[in-house]
């Protein structure tokens, strides 16, 4: 029961509930990192750890935290995570922290992370939530990879800094700038709306039919 469940988080996280395209939440982060596929996937990858991790302590908390001071303690739960990837940031990637700037701070109040403790983690058990986590990051890393990898192949000309158009390839400066950010995003989510209906037509025709 427990494996099934898990599973159905973790496909739904990623698919159906995808915080992006299905809540449009988080889209500020869009505009900050996207422009260079290798700053999108550090942040991802710290997005996913906070988002995994707070989700399991608040879960684990949640019976503990006096209504009335619950909020703040998530925030503190999640501000302790964010703090732990600015520290292994600049250990770890000093010029890649540099790039990311404040931005990797301002994880703390990206609508996701609160948003899911709120929704799932405080009324569901740790592991249920840590699925809940680690499929909405997932699904939000999708999102934004997607968004970097053609940002920086039509503005630059490269992918993960490397040339991969020629010097025959005119680069649209406008796809390094913010309005690029928000136009590719909703490219994106015209795409996937078109295609969810669509597929979810196929498939129940499919079953009728058997």
């Amino acid at each position: 029961m427990t494996s099934g469940r898990i599973k159905r988080i973790m496909l739904g996280g990623i698919g159906r509930d995808n915080p992006v395209f299905a809540q449009v939440l988080g889209i500020c982060s869009t505009l900050a990192v996207t422009n260079v596929l290798r700053n999108t996937v550090v942040m991802c990858l710290g997005l996913v750890f906070t988002l995994a991790l707070s989700n399991l302590t608040v879960s684990a908390l949640r019976r503990l935290m006096p209504a009335r001071v619950r909020m703040m303690a998530e925030v503190l739960v999640i501000a302790c995570y964010v703090i732990i990837v600015d520290i292994a940031l600049k250990a770890l990637a000093p010029d890649i922290s540099r790039q990311l700037g404040p931005y990797v701070g301002l994880i703390i109040t990206n609508c996701i992370v609160m948003g899911r403790a709120e929704a799932f983690a405080l009324s569901n058990p740790p592991l249920p939530s840590l699925a809940d986590g680690v499929a909405a990051g997932i699904g939000y890393s999708c999102v934004l990879l997607v968004i970097a990898f053609f940002r920086e192949l039509l503005g630059s000309g490269t992918v993960w800094g490397a040339r991969v158009l020629g010097e025959w390839w005119t680069n649209w400066a406008i796809m390094v700038m913010a309005p690029g950010a928000f136009f590719m995003l909703a490219v994106f989510i015209w795409i996937v709306k078109g295609a969810i209906p669509r597929a979810g037509n196929a498939a129940g025709k499919e079953s009728g039919k058997q």
